[in-house]
């Protein structure tokens, strides 16, 4: 399974924002820190607002800031929220025309997989992958 970069890039900003809470980090300085588009970053950043991970103020103080604590956000829910269903596989998608497909027995253990994935992520939460608190605001200088 693999992390699209909307993916990586809502759980960076997520991560972002736990290391600096309570305070609000400008979307700038967030994709400046990262060295990413900040067109694609703000994209991110409306959908974690959307999905009520982060909340967003605009304007000269604005910014983004987590929207409940560390320890209530699941990776898991993050990553199901940000993937938006795109599936493992084609088959799993609208596209049916795979040949094999009705006698496929790949699919099974693909939706098994990507299930396994998913729960054990549901168990990880913004605050556990955020734990080194210090380290990461060295880093994540805002």
């Amino acid at each position: 399974m693999q992390l699209d970069k909307f993916t990586d890039y809502a759980l960076r900003i997520l991560m972002t924002l736990a290391v600096h809470a309570p305070n609000r980090v400008p979307t700038s300085q967030i994709a400046t820190t990262f060295g990413l588009s900040e067109n694609h970053l703000s994209k991110v950043a409306t959908q974690l607002v959307s999905e009520g991970f982060a909340k967003s103020v605009r304007g000269r103080n604005g910014g983004l800031s987590i929207a409940r604590p560390a320890d209530q956000i699941s990776v898991g829910h993050v990553v199901r929220s940000m993937k938006r269903g795109d599936p493992v596989a084609e088959c799993f998608g609208s596209n049916k025309s795979c040949l094999i497909l009705p006698v496929c027995g790949l699919r099974g253990p693909l939706a098994q997989a990507q299930e396994a994935f998913f729960a054990h992520l549901d168990g990880v939460t913004l605050e556990d992958v955020t734990r080194q608190r210090s380290a990461l605001a060295e880093l994540l200088v805002v």
